[in-house]
């Protein structure tokens, strides 16, 4: 029998009047409100330092990353408690422009099977409604590390946009030659200044297929989270104060402490330094396809193409 001093848990429960079994149901009721209190300290510390960005599925994965072993429908209620609750989505609105007579690259992005950074950048466009105006924003993924290598901020959907924004993303990472640049079919994409940028570079070019935007789903996702984690949550008083706060979600958060579902719950950051740490990786692979040779020639159904890899 456990004893406090030199009495027995027996005789004290004689002594209040009161059951074992009572005081053994208290002792078990107190350690719960303990153990969630605790639990939600550490979840309004994390919403806090991530400006209600993350929501329960990233704030989930935080807990288990500092030990704290908690269901994710246990979460969803304390935050919901707590009016911590992530900034939901608006509509997104699609701003190419793939109605012109300029050449169109092939789709190269859904053949690659990637192993390393530098082998995939994929680009895109969105708007961003201030006060008094709507300004442009054009940014470059990597598709391996999901990290944005390349952004940048203007007035205009014109070509010198996304040209600002791949002129960034050479500076930060001087690929080497053969990397694949994946974009939609518009404009500024297929525009003479922007192609002869990727060729300059030795970096080929390929685009979305009509009416598909999964090949560039990765870039697309990154904006919706741009908007949802930041300009949703702010009010800006021009382009330059827009620029500081997108500069700062960029550079200091997003690459670098976001968790990112794709990436096991790492920040892109974490995901490259895990990668360089890993042997050599080889090249992307590129699937192609090859028909069958028919087993029958009398045979009146085709075989189905059979896809083939190449380094």
């Amino acid at each position: 029998m456990s004893r406090q001093g030199s009495l027995s848990i027996e005789r004290m429960c004689d002594l209040a009047q009161v059951s074992r079994a009572g005081f053994y149901r208290s002792l078990r009721a107190d350690q719960p409100v303990e153990e969630e209190m605790a639990v939600r300290s550490v979840i309004q510390g994390i919403a806090v330092a991530h400006r209600r960005r993350y929501g329960y599925r990233r704030i989930t994965a935080e807990l288990r990353r500092r030990g704290l072993l908690v269901n994710h429908k246990r979460v969803v209620r304390l935050m919901r408690a707590d009016n911590l609750l992530a900034v939901q989505p608006r509509a997104f609105v699609v701003t190419t422009d793939s109605d012109h007579e300029r050449e169109v690259a092939l789709n190269l992005a859904s053949r690659l099977t990637l192993t390393g950074m530098n082998q995939l950048w994929v680009a895109d466009l969105t708007y961003i409604r201030l006060r008094a105006e709507v300004v442009y924003l054009a940014v470059i993924l990597d598709a391996y590390s999901r990290k944005v290598v390349g952004w940048a901020l203007d007035r205009t959907l014109a070509a010198r946009l996304p040209i600002a924004a791949l002129t960034h993303a050479l500076a930060e990472r001087h690929p080497p030659p053969g990397l694949v640049h994946h974009s939609d079919r518009g404009v500024q994409y297929a525009s003479e200044a922007y192609v002869s940028l990727l060729r300059a570079h030795h970096m080929i070019p390929s685009m979305s297929r009509p009416a598909n935007p999964y090949d560039n789903a990765s870039c697309e996702s990154f904006m919706k989270t741009l908007k949802r984690e930041e300009v949703y949550a702010n009010t800006y008083r021009d382009l330059d104060h827009l620029r500081t706060n997108v500069a700062a979600f960029i550079e200091q958060y997003y690459n670098r402490d976001r968790l990112h579902s794709a990436l096991g719950y790492h920040s892109p950051e974490e995901f490259e330094h895990a990668a360089n740490l890993a042997p050599t990786a080889t090249g992307a692979t590129m699937r192609f396809f090859k028909p069958r040779v028919l087993a029958r020639a009398a045979s009146p159904v085709r075989d189905q193409p059979e896809p083939t890899e190449a380094v």
